[in-house]
């Protein structure tokens, strides 16, 4: 009984706080009669954004839309994210393991520096190198036949269109801004390094014996890695992987510092021309929430899967 009424005194307080907090805020929006309420979505925009994956969008079109340019915005660059910092960071974490002096060393300075300084810092180092430190278009630099870089953009080939320049810039292709490219390597260069750590000690995880088990049935060191070692790594590397993913949608959030149209940044312009501060910040949370759940799901459904085996 004194436990029941412990937990109902905490119900109690919990909906009084609840209380509170919204009849604060209900009063408050009538005395700056500020209007609530999700209506301002089917309301013209009335601004441009910069980038525009997937859908097309214009000044005239709905604060809804523009929202969902955010959130396409958001995914993609995450999605991309996420499958180069888990190839770059699987490749390192084995580096980490090699019995290369250098490559080992290498492998281990690149962790401890990336893990060790700010995203955010390293974003900013990555805006500026991409935007000052490339030439303008007319003095492209190009690595490879059909690439161009440039502090407008990294222009590529695509099938059936090749990056011409005309007048002041490129055509045809495919061009990564230099907002959308300054995140997508920040993100999966600074996940990398801590993905690095959790296939390192994965593989640090198998027993010695398994790989003399696969000597002896005369697997080579690949095909031990391959066959025997990186399955039984996955049980313990999936879980904390699945965190790593959800930190880079999240950590994708810092795109309002560098100017990519994500969807924090478009939920604060709609929150700067309608004052509906509470609506936008609470689609911002729907949004991630929804999202991180989403690989919350997957990632359980792939990790039950890899303890079957």
């Amino acid at each position: 009984m004194r436990r029941l009424a412990y937990q109902a005194a905490a119900v109690g307080v919990a909906l009084l706080v609840a209380w509170y907090v919204v009849h604060n805020t209900v009063a408050n929006l009538d005395e700056r009669r500020i209007a609530s309420g999700f209506s301002f979505l089917e309301r013209e925009a009335g601004f441009e954004i910069g980038e525009s994956a997937f859908l097309r969008y214009g000044a005239s079109d709905s604060y809804l839309k523009a929202l969902a340019v955010g959130l396409v915005n958001t995914l993609r660059v995450a999605a991309i994210a996420i499958v180069a910092a888990t190839l770059l960071g699987a490749a390192v974490g084995l580096f980490r393991l090699s019995k290369n002096f250098l490559l080992r060393t290498v492998a281990a300075a690149y962790v401890e520096f990336i893990r060790n300084s700010p995203l955010l810092v390293q974003l900013f180092f990555w805006y500026t190198l991409l935007t000052e430190a490339l030439p303008p278009p007319r003095e492209a630099l190009q690595p490879l036949t059909g690439f161009f870089l440039t502090n407008r953009g990294i222009y590529f080939p695509v099938p059936g269109s090749v990056p011409v320049l005309g007048g002041f810039n490129f055509s045809g292709g495919m061009a990564l801004t230099p907002e959308f490219a300054t995140l997508l390597i920040g993100l999966s260069i600074y996940t990398a390094a801590l993905i690095a750590e959790i296939v390192r000690a994965g593989v640090l995880s198998v027993r010695r014996g398994q790989w003399d088990a696969a000597y002896a049935i005369g697997l080579q060191p690949r095909q031990a890695l391959r066959h025997v070692v990186i399955p039984q790594a996955l049980r313990v590397m999936v879980p904390p992987m699945a965190s790593q993913y959800l930190n880079i949608v999240k950590n994708s959030s810092l795109a309002v510092a560098i100017g990519y149209p994500d969807i924090v940044s478009i939920a604060n312009t709609a929150i700067n021309q309608t004052g509906q501060a509470i609506e936008g910040v609470a689609i911002i949370m729907a949004v991630y929430l929804t999202i991180s759940l989403s690989i919350s799901a997957f990632m359980n459904w792939y990790n039950a899967r890899v303890m079957r085996r």
